[in-house]
């Protein structure tokens, strides 16, 4: 348990891009009031980048900056944060970790519709073939925080809410009750 208190966790939903992991993340917290974070949206805003990969076609992140902007109200709680990367962010900033996974062939179509360039794409697809991201949640946080949820079809989206939903929901009945003593 974290030591930090908070009335509302913060989860990360990370996992290959094209997963799901911004939907997700905006569902949730819109039915949970909570702040949610897309790290590339973010760093698009607010300037959070080191320049430009000409290679993948891509902003640069700077972590310390999107850290230093995201500690405050990451310390409150509520915050739901969406990337595709993991390893980064301060383990002390998260109670639940999701990692969405899809199967190749819809990644794969999703990602042709974004308009991602070939190479980009052979990359996502085997980061998701080789699990890098479950890989670097597991790396990166205890492992009874990291769970994968499929993310293939709507019927995966909602099942994936309600189990969310369900979490939130005991992490706030054991966490009030932790504060009352």
């Amino acid at each position: 348990m974290n030591k930090i208190k908070r009335n509302k966790p913060n989860i990360l939903i990370t996992g290959t891009p094209g997963t799901g992991k911004s939907s997700l993340a905006e569902q949730i917290a819109n039915s949970h009031q909570f702040n949610h974070f897309d790290i590339s949206q973010l760093v698009k805003e607010k300037g959070l980048d080191d320049g430009f990969d000409e290679e993948f076609q891509c902003l640069i992140i700077d972590e310390d900056k999107v850290c230093d902007e995201l500690e405050e109200p990451m310390c409150k709680g509520g915050c739901v944060v969406d990337h595709h990367s993991s390893e980064w962010f301060p383990e002390r900033w998260f109670d639940l970790v999701i990692v969405l996974q899809t199967d190749i062939q819809v990644l794969y179509k999703r990602l042709e519709k974004r308009g991602y360039i070939e190479k980009k794409i052979t990359n996502n697809i085997d980061c998701e073939i080789m699990q890098t991201m479950l890989d670097e949640a597991l790396g990166a946080y205890k492992e009874e925080i990291v769970i994968t949820l499929p993310s293939n079809n709507v019927e995966d989206s909602e099942s994936n809410q309600a189990k969310i939903s369900n979490w939130i929901e005991q992490w706030q009945n054991i966490n009030s009750l932790h504060s009352d003593i």
